[in-house]
């Protein structure tokens, strides 16, 4: 499959390795994504959203283009274009505030834009997608927020937003979503465990898909 995978975090993809004030926990779960995913024979196309400078604020401009179904940035059209050839797409980010960082929010509000990603059939009704080879997505986030409580307690809002608010609307039911918590508290052994796991469940359980 053609796999696209979205990365947001400031200190960017590179930041994969153990290097004080430049690691990212978000960083080694793309790296053995993309380790695991070449294992099993998929294609890559990686979008690192801090790397390419997106800006994630939707100006009046924007909306105006957004409304019109122009596209006026060429880095949204780039995007645009990468997603129309995706197969399912992957989001790494973390959890910060119970939400997504800002530019994957702002990936979310500019770039799946109305009669190009998405359309509405009636008022009200379901979106349509109009990305013909996408066939689901999944979602790997890290938080110090323990899981079962961002479950019960606060509701699973990132699964709200991202699925069933985005992709479900859009009739795209194929959804996963792996949740990493307190790795701050757990020693290097212990993260390079769950990160070897990683790269094993998108090389084994991914090879037939």
């Amino acid at each position: 499959m053609n796999i696209l995978i979205v990365f947001d975090h400031p200190y960017t993809g590179s930041a994969s390795e153990n290097i004080p004030h430049n690691r990212s926990f978000s960083a080694a779960l793309l790296a053995a994504t993309k380790k695991g995913l070449r294992a099993s024979g998929h294609n890559i196309d990686l979008i690192d959203l801090h790397k390419d400078g997106f800006n994630p604020v939707m100006s009046s401009s924007d909306l105006a283009s957004w409304r019109k179904k122009e596209v006026m940035d060429p880095l949204i059209a780039d995007y645009q274009q990468r997603l129309l050839k995706a197969d399912h797409i992957i989001f790494i980010f973390p959890i910060w505030w119970e939400g997504m960082p800002a530019m994957s929010k702002g990936f979310l509000d500019k770039v799946f834009a109305k009669g190009i990603v998405y359309s509405e059939p009636k008022p009200g009704s379901l979106f349509k997608c109009l990305l013909p080879n996408l066939k689901g997505a999944s979602l790997l986030t890290v938080m110090a927020t323990p899981t079962f409580i961002y479950r019960w307690l606060f509701g699973n809002p990132i699964t709200k937003m991202v699925f069933r608010g985005t992709f479900r609307k859009m009739g795209i039911n194929s959804l996963k979503w792996y949740s990493y918590s307190g790795m701050e508290k757990l020693t290097l052994e212990q993260r390079d465990m769950h990160l070897k796991k990683t790269e094993k469940l998108f090389a084994e359980h991914w090879k037939n898909k």
